[in-house]
């Protein structure tokens, strides 16, 4: 095999799987109590914001407000303002990311993540699907999880 059949065989399989992944995103899309159309997502939210909600981008640690967010209240998606998380079950993990041992019931969904080379659990808003970031079994008891958030996906209310 010569370098241009080995580059067109590459571009060839990328261009099927963000394809697959777009109708892959299209089909799950139409799962959600909440969809918008991708004109209508980027008018709500920033750009950087859609990177992170809607491609599964990830914020630098350290870099929302709402890792250090200390009072009462409830944590929202950003996208559809469903209640998420409550700031009982918030902890410091020392990660740089907002980081809760349990979310409110029937709040977000999961599926698996295979970027990276690695498999890990996604977690997103259960009525909008907004990627929230991903879940870890290294948090706290009760629950032994960490559900380690984009903090940009989010809003605080206080109580």
């Amino acid at each position: 095999m010569n370098r241009r059949h080995f580059l067109k065989g590459t571009l060839a399989v990328a261009l099927m799987s963000r394809g697959m992944t777009a109708i892959a995103s299209a089909v799950s899309e139409a799962n959600y109590e909440i969809t918008r159309t991708e004109a209508e997502w980027r008018t709500l939210l920033t750009d950087f914001e859609y990177q992170v909600m809607r491609e599964e981008a990830t914020e630098r640690a350290y870099s929302s407000p709402l890792n250090d967010e200390k009072r009462t209240g409830l944590f929202h998606c950003k996208g559809c303002d469903l209640p998420l998380y409550d700031s009982a079950t918030k902890f410091d993990s020392g990660t740089g990311w907002p980081s809760f041992y349990d979310s409110l019931p029937n709040a977000v969904g999961t599926k698996d993540d295979r970027s990276w080379f690695v498999t890990r659990t996604e977690v997103h808003c259960r009525r909008c699907g907004s990627h929230m970031g991903h879940i870890f079994e290294d948090g706290p008891k009760p629950t032994g999880l960490r559900h380690c958030i984009n903090g940009v996906a989010m809003t605080f209310h206080p109580n």
